[in-house]
């Protein structure tokens, strides 16, 4: 599992992967999977990395790192769309209006503090 988790590029190093399958960060098949799990073709996989979870499915299992785009032919993300946040107002200036006063600077940071 961990040796898969790295080939295919879903994480950074093979430590990282076999840290996040002990501690319980991955499953395979809606199982809790250790770094020594067994990847099979058609296996769907939930690993949380870097505060995201991807679903993937194995389409093919490869045992040594390999190029992005090789990589990205082994599994079919099935990670749904993350919802779209909110934008936020920002404050902008006039071209050429040069620095804000003193008032203005404490306005701006009440603004961006949230306190209006």
């Amino acid at each position: 599992m961990d040796r898969w988790l790295w080939a295919v590029r879903l994480t950074k190093t093979r430590p990282d992967a076999a840290a996040a399958c002990r501690g319980g960060h991955v499953r395979v098949n809606d199982k809790p999977a250790k770094p020594a799990t067994p990847v099979q073709a058609g296996d769907e996989i939930r690993a949380r990395v870097h505060d995201t979870t991807r679903i993937v499915e194995v389409v093919r299992v490869i045992q040594k790192r390999v190029g992005a785009a090789d990589a990205a032919t082994c599994f079919i993300d099935r990670t749904p769309a993350p919802p779209p946040e909110a934008a936020i107002p920002v404050a902008r200036r006039e071209r050429g209006a040069g620095r804000p006063t003193k008032r203005e600077r404490r306005v701006l940071d009440q603004f961006r503090s949230g306190a209006l």
